[in-house]
């Protein structure tokens, strides 16, 4: 959810001749080359050019006016709009797909969406699953029309077979999503090291601490990452039912969002730690980038559930651990408290 929140408010302008980018916004400005777009966004957007391939996923995927793809389009989202030229074929899976009417696909398009509509020209075959698909006045398919779904409007526009297709049923976000996949994980990586190396030079011992509570304690504090996981929660879920503590529940709730944040990244750190020290390595920093790098990798096996698993239980000891960690240094703050209230000659209150 962190992760997400993070993406969302990031505006990344590409830049580069090949381009796997992240952001709130990835634009390919008007006037802009670049080789290939592989983008993941609030929304992705091709004003400029792109003289090879564009895989995008997005609440709102747009090829301009002004934009032109040289090859293939894949596209997963929200809605995705072509009112530019795209030279190749077109994959989408979306909520809507618009094709304006100055736009262009140049090869065959495949979509299932909730709805679509062709005001545009499609200069080979179209295969549509959708709610609704309406073929406006300006609109032209050269090539063969198979859809499922309600079909409205100029159907003169099909120069091929018009033909209905129950069985359509158009499914090409699999097709984008291994890439979405590796790219989200990388970004998620880059921006979890970040984090982690901010933790370990800001609060060393601490960050050590709780390292120690999972070699040494790994039962207790992995019961008490699973108290906390569902504790909370259900404590969350209380407050909103009343109206005096749903601003409270909200609050919270992002709050409890950070400490499991917290919680995964140091649950790797530890575990790595405590790996590496049985052969003899006491690097913190190499630590922390070994854990990540390997929790990253364990969401991407093929095996089902196993890399889940794992990554759940690392969570569950990192967040345990750095509750006791809170608890241990809260305690030992209100020790010294009691202890210089009660002055150097007398002892403290126990």
């Amino acid at each position: 959810m962190v992760a997400l929140a993070v993406v969302g408010t990031v505006p990344v302008l590409v830049a580069a001749q090949s381009n796997g980018q992240t952001g709130g916004t990835v634009v390919v400005e008007e006037g802009e080359t670049v080789e290939t777009l592989e983008g993941i966004g609030g929304s992705v957007v091709v004003r400029g050019t792109v003289t090879n391939d564009v895989s995008a996923v997005g609440g709102d995927v747009r090829v301009e006016r002004t934009g032109s793809v040289g090859g293939d389009l894949e596209a997963a989202g929200g809605s995705v709009t072509i009112a530019g030229t795209v030279e190749g074929d077109v994959a989408v899976g979306a909520g809507s797909l618009t094709i304006a009417e100055n736009g262009t696909v140049g090869q065959d398009l495949t979509a299932g969406v909730g709805s679509a509509t062709i005001e545009g020209t499609i200069e080979g075959d179209a295969e549509i699953g959708a709610e609704t698909i309406r073929l406006g006045e300006s609109a032209s398919i050269a090539g063969d029309l198979r859809y499922d779904g309600d079909l409205e409007g100029n159907t003169d526009a099909v120069a091929g077979d018009v033909v209905e297709d129950s069985s359509l049923g158009v499914d090409v976000a699999p097709t984008v999503q291994p890439f979405a996949s590796w790219l989200f994980t990388a970004y998620a990586l880059a921006v979890n090291l970040l984090l982690g190396a901010a933790l370990l030079a800001l609060f060393p011992r601490f960050s050590d601490g709780v390292a120690d509570r999972v070699a040494s304690g790994p039962v207790r504090s992995g019961l008490v990452g699973l108290l906390v996981a569902v504790g909370i929660p259900v404590l969350l879920i209380a407050l909103a039912i009343t109206v005096i503590g749903l601003p409270l529940s909200l609050v919270g709730g992002f709050a409890f969002g950070l400490l499991l944040w917290i919680g995964i990244i140091y649950g790797r750190f530890a575990v790595a730690a405590w790996l590496l020290s049985l052969v003899g390595l006491g690097n913190r920093w190499l630590a922390l980038v070994v854990g990540l790098v390997a929790g990253a990798a364990l969401g991407q096996l093929p095996i089902p559930f196993v890399g889940g698993v794992i990554n759940l239980l690392v969570l569950l000891l990192g967040l345990g651990a750095l509750v006791r960690a809170l608890y241990g240094h809260w305690r030992a703050g209100r020790k010294r408290g009691r202890e210089r209230r009660a002055g150097p000659d007398e002892p403290a209150a126990e």
